[in-house]
């Protein structure tokens, strides 16, 4: 046999292996998802110690999707938060909590969710501010015991948002348009194939309003402030940790290590208390999976459009 046929029985070899183990890995990591456990993993404790739950990315309802193909690593899905607070509530050798809060924000009612459980803990709960603590991010904050900050921490962006994409100038231009059957004048408002009329955009508006008033709301009884003065501060704007502590939406300047000795502190700890961490199982095949899926432009351009379609309200720092 020629060296040049032995090249391509050896290449067609490799292509073959590699379509093999394509064709193992997803049934694999399938069959591992859709038997993770969901109940509340059972950490090894010597003693009274503080549970640190973090809160970073965007804030998404829900849970992480079983999709092994999906990236969930990226966003705080408000499901999962939800329960590892439930975890450290129910947990009897957990004395305190601290929130890492290191997002943007995002949904209003996946902020909403996580907002309720922080209110609702019977435990010390203490949060601890990384990089970015705003909008949706400030908003789950707002009840906690204690808030800290690190001084250059961003936080604030009191307020709420809702975009709209308009793309019917660029479809023009190619000559494509949209015909849309409709049942009255507002089934198809904040359509990407026209523009907004000035009634669709009141209507919005009042929307906007009322969730702005609702955080303000939560951000007055969480703080101790007067309506009058939280509405003075949220004008969408972020604030440096500095600031925060001199406006009261923070109380101390510091970082996570501060953060757990306060709760430990509030949670009746003598010395330094033991962290206790809730991960979700590590999943190889999932990780293997995402290692290899297709990130090209025009991916990436379908699913931004494809998001940027929802009406969603959303408690949402958007970065210039």
């Amino acid at each position: 046999m020629s060296a040049g046929k032995k090249i391509l029985w050896m290449l067609i070899g490799v292509v073959l292996t590699l379509v093999l183990l394509c064709g193992l890995c997803v049934p694999l990591a399938l069959f591992g998802s859709a038997f993770q456990s969901v109940s509340a993993p059972s950490p090894q404790v010597s003693g009274p110690g503080v549970a640190l739950v973090r809160l970073e990315g965007v804030i998404i309802s829900g849970d992480p999707p079983a999709n092994p193909f999906v990236d969930a690593s990226a966003a705080a899905y408000s499901g999962y938060i939800v329960k590892q607070l439930k975890w450290a509530e129910q947990n009897e050798a957990v004395k305190a909590v601290v929130l890492r809060i290191d997002s943007p924000g995002g949904s209003v009612v996946a902020s909403n969710e996580i907002h309720q459980q922080v209110a609702a803990m019977n435990k010390p709960v203490v949060v601890s501010m990384g990089e970015l603590a705003a909008s949706g991010g400030y908003y789950v904050a707002a009840p906690a015991d204690v808030i800290f900050a690190n001084p250059d921490t961003l936080t604030g962006s009191i307020g709420v948002i809702a975009q709209f994409l308009d793309l019917s100038n660029l479809l023009a231009e190619y000559g494509v348009t949209a015909t849309t059957i409709k049942s009255g004048k507002f089934k198809d408002s904040g359509s990407a194939f026209r523009s907004m009329t000035e009634e669709e955009k009141a209507a919005w508006q009042s929307i906007v309003d009322e969730a702005y008033e609702g955080f303000v709301k939560v951000v007055a009884e969480g703080r101790h402030l007067t309506i009058a003065r939280v509405k003075a501060l949220a004008d969408g704007r972020v604030y440096t940790g500095r600031q925060a502590k001199e406006l009261q939406l923070v109380d101390e300047l510091g970082n996570l290590p501060d953060a757990i000795r306060k709760a430990g502190e509030l949670g009746g700890i003598t010395g330094e208390p033991e962290v206790i961490e809730y991960r979700e199982p590590f999943d190889f095949f999932r990780q293997l999976l995402r290692m290899v899926q297709p990130s090209d432009p025009l991916t990436r351009l379908i699913n931004a459009l494809g998001h940027a379609q929802k009406p969603i309200l959303q408690y949402l720092y958007v970065a210039p």
